[in-house]
This record gives C-alpha cells, sequence and structure tokens, in this order.
C-alpha cells in the first residue's frame, strides 16, 4: 500500500472516506495484529501470573522507569524476577528476552494492571530515524527535515532531507505502513490517525472531555502505539496534539 501523506483538510476528508469503507476491517477475527492467536494466549497466561504475584506480594514484578519514559512504553515486565520466584516456568517465544518480537508491558498499573505488548522492530525502527533527525537539526540550526503538514505542531518527516529512505514499519492494528511524524521539537512519532479511525467506527462512543483516543486502540487489542503522539477527538476525527505522552 501506498504511504498516506496528507494535508488539512484534505486529511479529515481522507479519513473520513476510509472510516466508511473499512467498517468492520480492524482486527479481523482470524487476522489479528500479528496472526495473534498465540499472542493473546501468551498475554493471558501472563497476566494470571502478574496478577498471582501482585496478591501474593502487593507490587507488580516491573523493571524500574524514569519518569520521562512515554506512558505506553513504561513499565516492562520482569520476567527474571517472576521465574526465578516461580510465577513463570520460562520467557514467552514472544517476549523480546526469548528472542522474540514484542516487550510484555503493564499499563494501568495504579488502577487495574493489564498485560500488553509493545511490536519492538517499530520501537527500534522509529529509534533509528530519531538519530537521524537529530543528526539533522544539529547540521541545520534545529531545523527540523518537515514535510507536509500532518496536524498543527506535526509534519510528516522528510526523509529525503535526511537522506534515507523510509523505513518499512506495519501498524500492529491493520497492517498498514506506519507514517512517521515530527514535532516542532524535533520528537519522532508514529502517525496511528487511520487505526485509530477505523476504532471509532467499529465501536462508536461519544468522547470525553480530553480523552486520549489511542486508549480506543489499546483497549480493542492486546497492543500498544509504540512512539506515539496524544490524540484527540477535533471535528469528529482523530488529530495529534501537542500534549504530555
Amino acid at each position: 500500500m501506498v504511504a498516506i501523506r496528507w494535508k488539512r483538510p484534505i486529511a479529515a476528508v481522507a479519513c473520513a472516506a476510509w472510516m466508511l469503507l473499512s467498517a468492520g476491517c480492524l482486527y479481523p477475527q482470524d487476522q489479528t495484529p500479528g496472526n495473534q492467536a498465540s499472542s493473546r494466549g501468551a498475554v493471558a497466561a501472563v497476566q494470571d501470573a502478574v496478577d498471582r504475584y501482585q496478591e501474593a506480594t502487593g507490587v507488580l514484578p516491573i523493571q524500574s522507569a524514569e519518569q520521562s519514559v512515554p506512558l505506553y512504553e513504561k513499565f516492562k515486565i520482569d520476567f527474571a524476577k517472576m521465574k526465578r520466584t516461580g510465577y513463570v516456568e520460562s520467557v514467552p517465544k514472544l517476549a523480546f528476552e526469548n528472542g522474540g518480537s514484542y516487550l510484555f508491558l503493564i499499563i494501568d498499573e495504579e488502577t487495574k494492571p493489564a498485560v500488553k505488548l509493545l511490536d519492538v522492530a517499530a520501537y527500534q525502527g522509529i529509534a533509528s530515524v530519531q538519530q537521524q533527525v537529530d543528526a539533522y537539526r544539529k547540521r541545520n540550526g534545529n531545523t527540523i527535515p518537515a514535510a507536509a503538514e500532518a496536524d498543527p505542531g506535526f509534519h510528516y518527516v522528510d526523509f529525503d532531507k535526511l537522506g534515507m529512505k523510509q523505513p518499512k514499519l506495519n501498524s500492529v492494528y491493520s497492517h498498514r505502513p506506519l507514517e512517521l511524524m515530527v514535532d516542532q521539537a524535533g520528537r519522532v512519532y508514529a502517525d496511528y490517525r487511520i487505526d485509530i479511525a477505523d476504532a471509532m467506527k467499529k465501536k462508536p462512543a461519544e468522547s470525553t472531555d480530553g480523552e486520549d483516543l489511542r486508549r480506543r486502540l489499546i483497549d480493542a487489542s492486546d497492543f500498544v502505539p509504540v512512539k506515539s503522539p496524544v490524540y484527540r477527538e477535533v471535528d469528529g476525527m482523530p488529530q495529534a496534539v501537542l500534549d504530555a505522552p
């Protein structure tokens, strides 16, 4: 599929058309992200182990993280600790620590801890682009390598300016190519606009004031949106906003 580079208001029109055409296409029953019959089982098994660990110890089996780590990348499960204390027999095959493609995380740690997966390939790919953007800004007086505007305060990354090819990264939610954006401070993000629009179409619900629409993706899947900005509903459509990640 050809990568999409939108300008507003074209973005809103295109996204609306996509929502009309794509009803029911998010997470098909037999084609969940990454063919995830195995991931659902692994997440369920780890969730059970985490629940038992917390009930017995009063704490969560997570690695410490700095405050600056983004919300949906923060609390990695400490499998070494869980294995040492007998709550898991082995590290799941899907886990990055065991050669797999995902990091197992815990979100909602203070309310109802839930096990989710982070796509390592996307994480590493975006981190590599971030390095190139940082180098570009250093050479060009903090100018960002900006292509078309994605949303106010965000532009798609101009890979020609970086002298590199756009990395082939796909969304875990839909398998579509991930577009990468850069904000005014030079931070690189993945654009989950279409995936969020799909989720809103598949399960309509009026957004609440200040709702971060990334939650629609998380509640509908076992995955967190890697390196993502906050999204709010603006004129009925998801829009990236300059907000705390």
